[in-house]
């Protein structure tokens, strides 16, 4: 399944924050955020998690996320 966030992850030193959160969970297969995208768009393909559980993985790492 595939989920698309609106984020505050906006350059690259954000991405590196947030890789060991999404990575630790094994439930996300794949990730990735376009910082180009004025909306920072995060791009998750995962199996039996819901967006709210991404969310709050993201909040962990300090960062706010909506879904699209």
């Amino acid at each position: 399944m595939e989920y698309k966030f609106k984020t505050s992850i906006n350059c690259g030193s954000c991405v590196a924050a947030v890789t060991p959160f999404l990575n630790k969970e094994d439930r996300i297969e794949n990730w990735k955020v376009d910082t180009t995208n004025p909306d920072k768009i995060l791009t998750v393909q995962a199996e039996n998690i819901s967006a709210d559980e991404i969310v709050a993985t993201l909040n962990k790492a300090g960062y706010k996320a909506s879904e699209l």
